[in-house]
């Protein structure tokens, strides 16, 4: 520790007497600077080598008037250096005032001696040393609490704020000027998100426990300004060295953000990302709800499962981004046909459950359901596409048909099903015997998963006949499923899972191949040469490298194009026009014959037939069923027959079962038939025989 002195004393002689005092103390002799001026004190003190003074002496025996002005020059030029003043008992009182303004302490010139000014000095030294310890762990603290992210705030006991670190200046909204020794409650109000009528004073409540608190996560703080902030605290008792609570001190931090994001997580928790319509999970709990108040005042409810005809069709041909923008106009208008109390939830996919719920009678949710379709119905404009969908629903009613939520929502799904195996397009209501279908459809499903790689397909073929000669022109290749638990299933009974599964692209790259490498084996044997038809459906012709996979087919099996022909329906043309027209040119190129199935049942626009490259037109069985006896029919029959001769186009009758049939078609002109009345479908080896015994069998040119 420095024991260099500054004396400010004009008079010499004394100069010379304090100057001896000072070299006798016991602890070795102090070393100092003799300075007779105020002006030449103040421009020591200015030097930039001051910090070696550790004391300024100064005698106020000064001229009358002046001594408490050069103290008060002294003390700002060094307000860190420790001062002692020397005056006579006469100007006692100048001397306490010094002391009052900032001095450390005074001695009277007839009590000065070493010993007294030793000790004087020795007393203002070792304060000094404390005061710089003190203010340096003060500014360390004031450092660390104004570093951290919490706020911090303290008051004494009687909860005047005696403290602020700058964030929780902050978010109060309040300088630490202006708060201190303002109530706590007036600087931080702090109330309960649950009841905003109820204050909260955790620093109280820490001092009357004598305990550290926490308070939950419902506290909001009231800035200044009167806006808010979500926070999260604890306050703690602050103690003197008797263990008496002297005060608290609180720690906290705006926890809005975090709140925000755990309010937003969980909303995404149980809403759907796409849709933001209730998902699963929140449906799961308002369909317990809903149950448990019909319960209670013994009504009905109902649960409607509905799901998107062919909307994997869209997905594949249009795109993802188009199907997400379709399901988002769908939930629109599936909540614009309910009522305000009803939820509408998206399952996943294109599935869509709504609970109705509160119902009078099961007619209310048919109601609700016609009134769905009917919204559905109407073309959804997406970008540029207008697109027509369909959807399929089944009803589950409460209590008939579940008593918990799971087993609700299940049949409703089961009835939903069943109106897809009716046709799509419709609604049903579910049905105790519709759970053994279920459990057959499930059965089937699952077999489907595994029935390629097993080897459990093989194809019949039903022959085609020249409605004047009767002689075999082509054949029809028809998929079957020899199941080890069932026997043969017919291709009505799983295609349409297969195509809801996703299994229906596979099952038909199979179907291709082995037709072709079964016609070039009948071409291989020399027998007539014919062309042979098989079934595209939608989904395959708009699967990526449809194109690409029949002609490596055609090429890996050796067959001529010539000697194959794909059957599409009218709705797997009309689904993308554009790119079906690209597809099917394709096709033409390498020889492949185009046939329109089910010609009438579909969109039935003359336009196709000038847009695409059709071979051929195939009207539809149920039409020939009703030749003979609904002159509807007949007439359809009869105008299909005649257009296809004005386009120049082949007209072939499917389900020809009687020979009243056969020669009605005949007497129209009808080019080609096919049905039970000729031949029925069979297997290669059979079909091979009819076609070594048939010389009559018409040949490809």
């Amino acid at each position: 520790m420095p024991r260099n002195i500054l004396l400010l004393q004009e008079n010499a002689a004394k100069a010379t007497i304090t100057q001896e005092l000072l070299a006798k103390p016991s602890d070795g002799p102090f070393a100092v600077e003799w300075i007779r001026s105020c002006a030449a004190a103040l421009d020591r003190l200015n030097d930039h080598t001051k910090d070696d003074i550790a004391a300024v002496v100064i005698d106020l025996l000064l001229p009358q008037g002046q001594e408490l002005e050069t103290f008060e020059q002294i003390l700002q030029a060094s307000p860190h250096i420790p001062i002692l003043v020397l005056s006579n008992p006469e100007q006692e009182q100048v001397a306490k005032q010094a002391v009052q303004r900032g001095a450390q302490d005074y001695i009277l010139e007839n009590r000065l001696d070493s010993y007294s000014l030793s000790k004087a000095l020795h007393n203002m030294l070792e304060r000094a040393v404390n005061a710089e310890a003190l203010f340096i762990e003060k500014e360390r603290a004031q450092v660390t609490l104004n570093s951290i992210g919490d706020a911090v705030i303290s008051t004494d006991v009687a909860g005047k704020v005696t403290y602020l670190n700058q964030v929780a200046e902050a978010m109060a909204g309040w300088r630490s000027a202006e708060a201190l020794g303002r109530a706590f409650g007036e600087v931080f109000r702090i109330i309960d998100s649950a009841n905003p009528e109820r204050t909260v004073n955790p620093m109280g409540a820490a001092m009357q426990q004598n305990k550290t608190v926490g308070l939950g996560g419902s506290c909001i703080l009231i800035r200044r300004d009167g806006s808010e902030s979500a926070i999260e605290d604890s306050a703690a008792p602050i103690h003197d060295r008797r263990g008496h609570v002297t005060g608290a001190v609180m720690v906290f931090h705006d926890v809005t953000k975090m709140r925000e994001m755990s309010q937003r997580m969980s909303y995404l928790a149980h809403h759907d990302y796409l849709t933001d319509l209730p998902n699963r999970l929140l449906l799961d709990d308002r369909l317990a709800q809903a149950m448990a108040a019909a319960r209670r005042q013994q009504q009905q409810l109902a649960v409607l499962f509905v799901d998107v005809d062919r909307f994997k069709h869209i997905n594949d041909s249009l795109g993802h981004a188009i199907g997400d923008e379709l399901l988002l106009s769908i939930a629109g208008r599936l909540v614009a046909s309910v009522r305000g109390s009803d939820t509408v939830s998206r399952q996943g996919g294109d599935e869509f459950v709504i609970l109705l719920s509160t119902i009078a009678h099961a007619e209310d949710a048919a109601l609700s359901a016609n009134k769905i379709l009917t919204a559905l119905g109407m073309p959804h404009h997406v970008k540029e596409h207008d697109l027509q969908i369909t959807v399929s629903m089944g009803i589950g009613i409460y209590p008939d048909d579940g008593t918990d939520a799971e087993t609700l929502v299940k049949n409703a799904d089961i009835a939903m099903l069943n109106a897809k195996d009716n046709g799509r397009n419709n609604y049903q209501f579910f049905k105790s015997d519709m759970n053994e279908h279920a459990l057959e459809r499930q059965s089937l499903e699952s077999g489907l998963r595994h029935a390629l790689e097993r080897r459990e397909f093989v194809l019949h073929y039903q022959p085609k006949m020249d409605l004047e000669t009767e002689a075999i022109t082509g054949a029809e290749a028809l998929i079957r499923w020899r199941q080890p638990a069932r026997g043969i299933v017919l291709p009505e009974q799983f295609i349409p899972i297969a195509e809801q599964c996703g299994y229906i692209v596979p099952i038909g790259r199979w179907v291709l191949r082995e037709a072709c490498r079964q016609i070039q084996d009948w071409l291989d044997a020399d027998l007539a040469p014919m062309p042979v038809a098989i079934n595209v459906s939608a989904v395959e012709l708009r699967s990526k490298d449809f194109v690409r996979g029949v002609r490596a087919i055609l090429q890996e099996t050796g067959l001529d194009g010539r000697y194959l022909e794909f059957e599409l329906t009218e709705t797997a043309l009309m689904q993308d026009p554009k790119s079906t027209i690209a597809v099917l040119q394709a096709l033409k190129d390498m020889g492949v014959r185009i046939t329109l199935d089910d010609f009438g049942t579909g969109y039935s626009s003359l336009s196709y037939l000038k847009r695409f490259p059709i071979d051929a037109l195939k009207i539809d069985k149920s039409f020939v069923h009703g030749l003979c006896t609904n002159a509807d029919d007949a007439n359809i029959v009869s105008a299909v027959i005649n257009m296809g001769k004005s386009f120049r186009l082949k007209v072939i009758a499917e389900g020809v079962e009687t020979r009243e049939q056969f020669l009605a078609l005949q007497a129209q002109h009808c080019g080609e038939g096919q049905g039970h009345y000729f031949q029925r479908p069979m297997a290669s080896k059979e079909f091979a025989k009819l076609l070594g015994s048939d010389l009559s069998a018409t040949v490809v040119a």
